[in-house]
């Protein structure tokens, strides 16, 4: 503990409540209180002058920021689908995979997570053509089928590493190792958000369980805590301990903020290095907000019994995803940055060590609707030109089989499409070899995808820095290429 502190009395009870130090009371107080409006605070106690270590516009890091070039889109949802899905079983058939059933495959040294290793095993699905560009798509996904002339297919990515943890670290935050921003934090960073009343990130997991690798995956790391996702659950009230409690005034809990808020301020103009302090305040600041904007955005009830149909909430099946994206839709109309939806908690993810064909069919009975509707009403209401979706898990596959016709991890190859936000329809780039193993055609990696994702927002991936540790970092480290043949 800092005994310089001008807010610390050793093991003595002060103004805050008896805690003992500023920051254990900014802890509990902050839980359940939200936050005040800090401009007119920062004002009365003349820390807007040039100089005290706090300005108006620093004290809102999330307010709008101008891009480098003109931008094709302005949200994104990203319908993650958590534990690695197959994409030879999905939309990329492999003709020599069905040929070679049962062989061995004779590909040299061949790397696996389990250690299991069986013969070439083809699709157990069928697959037809669709759309003016003649996507193949898999009979798990007719709705998303329909949708193929709106979708860029990139079928060459791959990642380094074939551990759940560390692909899903690197698939959000372009590294294999913990402490890094997450794409969402850096988008955010880089623009702020149209909504001052909501995250400007904001993240969905599936109620059965959370990713490997857990909140670091939408931390802020090293950015300020102002960028890091917001979790939004399951159920009526998503947003947890976001009421003020009930025997609390609002006009007792401004006075709770202003107090909170004022000793913040004072600490920070005495201390501006100390960065997290303003991401705390803003934190308060827009919970404080989302007491009054939360609730109508969350509210699904307003939706259509027509439009809860297209997102398959009259299914069982396909009810938690399709309130999950449709939440999603309604996010990023009233200008949310970023939004994650992640389908899969285990044991009931895309993870298919046994059994491809039950584990993907189940999974696909989930998303399918769902994923269609979105990009259905996105068109419909004239946001999808706007809002770039993105389809994609943390790697994909392996062709051959493991345990009960599963299959094991594969981070040599695997797809990904986009669809939205400046993306050109209907194509496809890239290619794993003929069985569907390694990335054989203009391959793809992690930072090709962040850098193409940047791009389409109006940022230069090479020029969105950080300073941290003596070194300026990006989210795509030291490399990444724009994938231009996918944008329109």
């Amino acid at each position: 503990m800092n005994t310089s502190d001008p807010f610390y009395h050793s093991g003595q009870p002060h103004a805050c409540g008896g805690y003992t130090n500023r920051r254990q009371f900014l802890q509990k107080a902050g839980a359940g209180f939200g936050a005040v409006a800090l401009a007119a605070m920062l004002d009365q106690l003349g820390l807007t002058k040039a100089g005290a270590g706090i300005t108006a516009a620093g004290a809102n890091p999330m307010l709008p920021k101008p891009p480098h070039f003109a931008p094709r889109a302005r949200a994104v949802i990203l319908c993650f689908m958590n534990g690695g899905p197959s994409a030879m079983d999905l939309f990329d058939p492999k003709p020599e995979l069905d040929r070679c059933d049962g062989m061995k495959m004779d590909k040299g040294p061949l790397v696996t997570f389990s250690k299991k290793v069986g013969p070439l095993m083809k699709s157990p699905f069928r697959f037809e053509r669709y759309g003016v560009c003649g996507q193949p798509v898999s009979e798990l996904y007719p709705n998303v089928a329909r949708h193929v002339d709106d979708l860029a297919f990139i079928k060459s990515c791959h990642v380094e590493t074939n551990v759940h943890d560390q692909a899903l670290f690197q698939a959000n935050t372009g590294m294999t190792r913990l402490g890094y921003p997450s794409a969402g934090s850096w988008l955010t960073y880089g623009l702020g958000s149209e909504n001052q009343n909501l995250p400007g990130f904001i993240v969905m997991h599936d109620p059965r369980g959370m990713p490997v690798g857990g909140p670091p995956l939408w931390s802020s790391g090293f950015l300020p805590n102002a960028y890091q996702g917001t979790i939004f659950n399951e159920g009526a009230s998503p947003i947890m301990d976001l009421q003020r409690p009930a025997q609390m005034s609002e006009t007792a809990q401004r006075r709770q903020l202003d107090f909170i808020g004022e000793m913040n301020a004072r600490h920070q103009a005495q201390h501006p290095a100390e960065a997290d302090l303003l991401g705390r305040i803003s934190s308060f600041e827009l919970a404080y907000r989302m007491q009054t904007a939360a609730p109508d955005a969350v509210d699904l009830s307003q939706e259509s019994a027509a439009v809860k149909r297209l997102y398959g909430l009259d299914r069982r099946e396909s009810r938690t995803y399709g309130a999950q994206l449709l939440m999603a839709r309604r996010l990023v109309e009233r200008g949310v940055r970023f939004v994650q939806a992640y389908n899969g908690g285990a044991p009931e993810d895309w993870d298919a060590h046994e059994n491809v064909a039950l584990n993907h069919r189940k999974r696909c009975l989930e998303t399918d609707i769902p994923i269609a509707g979105l990009l259905t009403d996105l068109k419909q209401r004239g946001l999808l030109d706007s809002t770039l979706v993105i389809w994609g898990g943390e790697f994909g596959r392996l062709p051959i089989t493991e345990t009960n016709g599963g299959r094991d991890h594969n981070p040599y190859g695997y797809l990904l499409w986009m669809a939205g936000g400046g993306i050109k329809g209907g194509t496809s780039i890239g290619a794993t070899d003929e069985v569907g193993y390694r990335a054989a055609e203009d391959p793809v990696s992690i930072h090709d995808v962040h850098a193409t994702i940047l791009a389409l927002f109006g940022l230069d991936h090479t020029k969105l820095t950080y300073s941290h540790d003596g070194r300026e970092f990006r989210l795509t480290d030291v490399s990444g290429e724009v994938i231009r043949r996918i944008i329109a």
